[in-house]
Order: structure tokens, then C-alpha cells, then sequence
């Protein structure tokens, strides 16, 4: 695998703009035309707060929605949520579930066993809810696709409201309701919430319904945060501001459960990065290896003792995945370099044993060490299943939408995708999806790292951590800044931690500059002390030391022959 560094270039009149406009540093200026914010954006990105919210109603099929909801708490019908069990969907599920409690509905909910039913609605799940009393099916997090269950459900007298934030297909559900921003005839500006988003969207108009008060819906802004910035949405416009203030509100909780998960994942500061690999990775352990019910009971469990039960469960389940995890991972690598795919277009592996719960983990780690699409399929109940998940630039939705005549179904984003498919039809996909990802992806072979701007020594002082603070929080659209610094001399080099990594100190002229490379300490051997390189990374402020410095945290070097 080649990597390409592509450090980004700007018009220096458009910075200068940008700067005096706002009042902002250079790289802060630079730092937003990078992430393509928008001049007329650009006020919101920074300074954007609770008041910029847009109007939910300008959702299509919203006014639909309240109205067949308001029916159901005044005709005190049964409404029952139906959901996913990754952590979208489960943050989806309890915010819904919670507010429409509160305003006195008859509210179930039921998630789909991952390992038995798969994602999304079926019929047998219909019909157990039909026969529990229900009248009103609301979906969160799914049912965009949904089109023969909606059909089942009408028959047997439900009625169905989706919420999803998922691609949609040229025929859609006839459902009483759709609520997804990403409908082609939907006018509400921002298409990209992860589906708790879309829910949350939900309660901000019932809200209005009633003449609540805005703290009835904001109150779950934490729970929201979790969802979206677990779903790897893109984190600007209004997941920005749901994210930024989430965040803010989980550091004093009022939700028990999630206090209660917070204590176990012990991170030092509550940001994106600790819900991305803290909390996250716990509340989809219970959907991936049993029940995702557990994580649903947990949020909504209001006895402190009994959160804290819960949540040490979900940490054993997590520690049971990474096991199954390592194990699915290692036979995945010899599969692929026994069978020498590191060099095709994309990797399709097919094993009936690995567990369907984890395969989409591993297909992430593949991506990033190999930078192609990567699909994982298994059987489970008789069917085959799979997880699929690429790298930024290629797009699985549209990828697995030329492979569909192979396929049962499929659905999902452009950056990962969950399937089905016959057994005797694998080699006719796998073919086809090698074709359309080479056809997609002209540069298969190269790993193109895109780098914000080249820095020296003058600019690491304490403006550029105001900077990269103010641009927290950091996920998908918005990355940890990225930066190239060159010719760097090498003063020391060492492992750490086992050789897993490498600690550096380098030296530009009289300055020394602390380096750390995780997860890089075999390539201990490429350099030696007095070599000069270029390296590529963020800067963080490393707490650690007394007085706290200014450290690269290094992503790739080169050296300088």
C-alpha cells in the first residue's frame, strides 16, 4: 500500500478574509476551508448554539406524524417503538420511549434479536406486536427500506410511522408517516442525522405540539450525543451543536444509567473520542454478542445500584467481543494472504462460523490496513449475512447498489452496509463487487492521507491548542487536525509499552519536540538517531509532563535520503 501525503493548499486572500472576518488565527481559518465549511457557515460552525436548531416541521411527513401520535395518547392506544440494536438505535429507542411516557402514552418497544431476526422489521416480530395490544408501530432507526413488512403490517391492522436517516430507495414503505431528511422531496435543510437525530427531531416538534417547554426534549441531549457521534455522522450543522452540547451535559448526567457507564469507561475527559472508543464499543457489545435490550434497560433504569449491575455487565460482554473479535480478525488476515487479495480491488471473505455480531468491527480494521472496501459474510439461521465497511471516498451504498440483482437485500450509508444473500450466488457477487469497486475506485492501491497544513516551530505555542479545542468535537467531517512538519532531526528513538510504540524526541534547530507514535513500534528499525524526517500528525498538549508540553502525536514519517 502506497501512501500519498496530499497536504491541502488554500488562496491566501480567501484566508486573509476569513481571518479578519471573524477574528480568528490562520490556521483556525485554514482549518475551516479544509472542512469545507461554508463562508455563510462559518458563524454557525463556531459559534452555533441550542437557538439554531431548525424547524422540525419542515420535515416532510412531520405534521403526520404528531397528528397520528396525538391520536394514539388521546385514544390511549398502544404505540410501540421499534428499533436497532447498534447504539444509534438503542439511544433512539430511549429517548422516544422516555418522552412519549412522559407525555402519558401506553409505550412498548422491541428490538430485533441481531443473531436471529437481522436488522430491521419482519413480520414475525409484527405479529408478536399486534398480538401484545398495539396499534401504532413507530420506527426508529430503520424501516427505510422496509417496503413488504409495512405491507404485513397494514394487513393486520397496524399502523406505521417510520423514522430513519438511512439511504432511500426509489419505492419506499407506504407508511402513515415517513420522517427522513434524506427523501428526495424533504426540505429540511440538513440531510444528515444519524437516526437518533431524526428522533430527536420528533420530540422537538411534539414538544411544540403541546407547548412544552424546550427543556422536555433538550433534556436528552446527552443520550442524543452518544447516538450521533457513535453513528459516525458527519459532525457539523446540527450535529455539531447536538454533539458540542451533549457533551457539556454529560459531564452532570441526570440519566443513571448513563453516569453509571460513564464510571466504567473512567476516561480523563468526556469528548467524542471517549464515546467513540469507550462508550460506544460497550453499548453495541450487548447487541453484538446477545441482547441489545440490556443497553435499553440501562438507560432507562432509574435505581443506581441496579444501573451499576448493568453497566459491569455490558463491560464483560465488551470484553467477551474483543476476544471473538481478535479471533475473527487473525483468521480474516491469513484468508487474505493466503489467498493473496491484497492487491484486488476490494475483499469479500466468507466464513459460516464467525459471528455475525462482530464481523462489521473487523471489516473496519481491515479497511484501515488494507484502504479498500471490505465485505464479511456468514451464516446465520440458514442465511447468509454480511457487514460491510470502506474507506472515505467510496461509496458501499452505491457500490452494493450495482450488485442488487445478487443480493436479497441490502441498506445502510456510504461507508458501511449490512446484506443478504443466497449461498450459491457468493462467487457471482464476489466478481461483480470486484468489478464495480475497481470501476469506483481508480486508485486501489494508493492510501491518500490528506494533511491540513505544514507548521514549524513559532506556531506551536498555545494558540494552536486554543485552536484545536475550539474546534472539538472532532468525528466524521470535522478530524483531528492534521499536520505536516519537516525536516526534523532524530535526538532519540525508543519503544515503549512492550515495542508496541515509539517514543521520539526531535529537534528543530536548538528546540526539542516530543513525539509519540502508537501502534508503530516495528518500524523501530527504519530510522536511527541524527536521521532527519518529515513526519505527519496532531498536536496535543501532553498532560503527563510537569509543565505540560506540546507533543506530535505522529500518524505516518518519512525519512529524508
Amino acid at each position: 500500500m502506497q501512501k500519498i501525503w496530499n497536504v491541502k493548499k488554500y488562496d491566501s486572500e480567501y484566508v486573509k478574509k476569513i481571518m479578519q472576518d471573524f477574528n480568528i488565527s490562520e490556521i483556525m481559518a485554514k482549518l475551516l476551508i479544509s472542512r469545507n465549511i461554508e463562508y455563510e457557515n462559518i458563524d454557525n460552525f463556531l459559534n452555533g448554539d441550542l437557538s439554531n436548531l431548525k424547524d422540525p416541521y419542515l420535515m416532510k411527513d412531520m405534521d403526520k406524524f404528531v397528528e397520528r401520535v396525538d391520536k394514539a395518547i388521546t385514544n390511549k392506544e398502544k404505540i410501540c417503538i421499534y428499533g436497532d440494536y447498534d447504539v444509534d438505535g438503542i439511544t433512539s429507542i430511549t429517548i422516544m420511549y422516555k418522552f412519549l411516557t412522559e407525555l402519558g402514552a401506553n409505550v412498548s418497544y422491541y428490538l430485533p434479536d441481531r443473531l436471529v431476526e437481522g436488522y430491521g422489521m419482519n413480520k414475525n416480530a409484527l405479529e408478536y406486536i399486534k398480538k401484545d395490544g398495539v396499534n401504532l408501530v413507530i420506527t426508529v432507526d430503520c424501516g427505510i427500506t422496509a417496503v413488504e413488512e409495512v405491507e404485513y403490517a397494514k394487513s393486520i391492522g397496524l399502523d406505521v410511522c417510520i423514522t430513519d436517516h438511512h439511504e432511500c430507495a426509489e419505492i419506499l414503505p407506504d407508511a402513515l408517516a415517513i420522517i427522513n431528511p434524506k427523501q428526495k422531496d424533504d426540505k429540511f435543510p440538513f440531510k444528515m442525522h444519524a437516526g437518533v437525530g431524526v428522533a430527536f427531531k420528533c420530540l422537538e416538534a411534539l414538544s411544540k405540539k403541546y407547548g412544552l417547554d424546550d427543556s422536555s426534549y433538550l433534556k436528552y441531549l446527552d443520550i442524543v450525543a452518544v447516538g450521533t457521534i457513535s453513528d459516525i455522522v458527519p459532525l457539523v450543522d446540527e450535529n455539531r451543536i447536538i454533539s458540542k452540547y451533549g457533551l457539556k451535559q454529560m459531564e452532570n448526567t441526570k440519566n443513571v444509567g448513563l453516569k453509571a457507564l460513564l464510571d466504567i469507561v473512567n476516561f480523563k475527559s468526556i469528548d467524542s473520542i471517549m464515546v467513540s472508543f469507550g462508550m460506544a464499543p460497550r453499548i453495541n457489545a450487548c447487541g453484538r454478542m446477545g441482547n441489545a435490550r440490556v443497553a435499553v434497560t440501562l438507560l432507562l433504569e432509574e435505581d443506581v445500584e441496579k444501573a451499576r449491575n448493568i453497566a459491569k455487565k455490558l463491560d464483560e460482554l465488551n470484553i467477551e467481543r474483543q476476544s471473538v473479535e481478535k479471533y475473527i480478525f487473525d483468521e480474516a488476515i491469513d484468508m487474505i494472504k493466503k489467498n493473496n487479495m491484497e492487491n484486488r480491488n476490494s475483499i469479500v471473505l466468507y466464513n459460516p462460523s464467525w459471528h455475525n455480531g462482530v464481523i462489521g468491527i473487523v471489516a473496519s480494521r481491515l479497511v484501515n490496513i488494507y484502504y479498500k472496501p471490505v465485505i464479511l459474510l456468514t451464516k446465520e439461521q440458514d442465511v447468509i449475512r454480511g457487514s460491510g465497511r470502506c474507506q472515505a471516498g467510496f461509496s458501499l451504498y452505491d457500490a452494493l447498489t450495482e450488485c442488487k440483482d445478487t443480493l436479497i437485500q441490502f441498506g445502510g450509508h456510504e461507508l458501511a452496509a449490512g446484506l443478504s444473500i443466497l449461498e450459491e450466488n457468493i462467487s457471482k457477487f464476489v466478481d461483480l463487487f470486484e468489478e464495480v469497486s475497481k470501476n469506483m475506485n481508480k486508485n486501489a492501491n494508493e492510501q491518500i492521507i490528506d494533511i491540513d497544513m505544514q507548521i514549524t516551530k513559532k506556531d506551536l505555542n498555545s494558540q494552536i491548542i486554543k485552536d484545536i479545542v475550539s474546534m472539538k468535537p472532532y468525528g466524521q467531517s470535522n478530524p483531528v487536525p492534521l499536520f505536516i512538519y519537516k525536516g526534523l532531526k532524530v535526538a532519540s528513538i525508543r519503544t515503549i509499552k512492550e515495542d508496541k510504540h515509539l517514543k521520539l524526541t526531535l529537534q528543530d534547530e536548538k528546540s526539542l519536540i516530543e513525539g509519540i507514535a502508537f501502534s508503530q513500534g516495528e518500524r523501530r528499525d527504519e530510522i536511527t538517531i541524527g536521521n532527519k524526517i518529515d513526519v505527519i500528525g496532531n498536536i496535543e498538549l501532553n498532560t503527563f509532563n510537569t509543565p505540560k508540553t506540546i507533543q506530535i502525536v505522529i500518524q505516518d514519517f518519512k525519512k529524508i535520503v
